[in-house]
């Protein structure tokens, strides 16, 4: 995936920006309502976070290392809103995001981590 690979990095970067906004704002916004729905929402965001970073990192290594990233992130997110005196600090919040982090990874290594590929081959021939 070389021709989408700086668009494709851009927009992930844009959307890496666009989650520490949501985790760190006083007022996310509240999609789904249910009892800890905001678990799901964190395992969702990071789990596809780390699925679209797989389609540029296709090495096994790369992949490991952005992985290794992620969670350090979801971390950081968490001791950051603890600070914030407006968001509060939560171990399962950390539990979540690693989670998704680590089902991206797994998601990865099936047929969803060559979607970029086949984009790429498909429109951009």
């Amino acid at each position: 995936m070389h021709k989408l690979r700086k668009p494709w990095l851009a927009l992930g970067w844009l959307w890496v920006a666009a989650l520490v906004y949501v985790s760190l704002t006083p007022n996310p916004p509240d999609a789904v309502r249910f009892l800890n729905a905001d678990k799901l929402e964190h395992a969702l965001a990071y789990c596809l976070l780390m699925l679209w970073f797989s389609q540029v990192y296709v090495r096994r290594t790369q992949r490991l290392f952005t992985a290794a990233l992620m969670i350090a992130m979801g971390i950081a997110m968490e001791f950051l809103q603890g600070m914030t005196g407006f968001r509060s600090f939560q171990y399962a919040d950390m539990v979540a995001n690693s989670i998704g982090v680590l089902l991206g990874w797994a998601w990865a290594r099936t047929s969803l981590g060559r979607i970029g590929r086949a984009l790429e081959t498909r429109f951009l021939k």
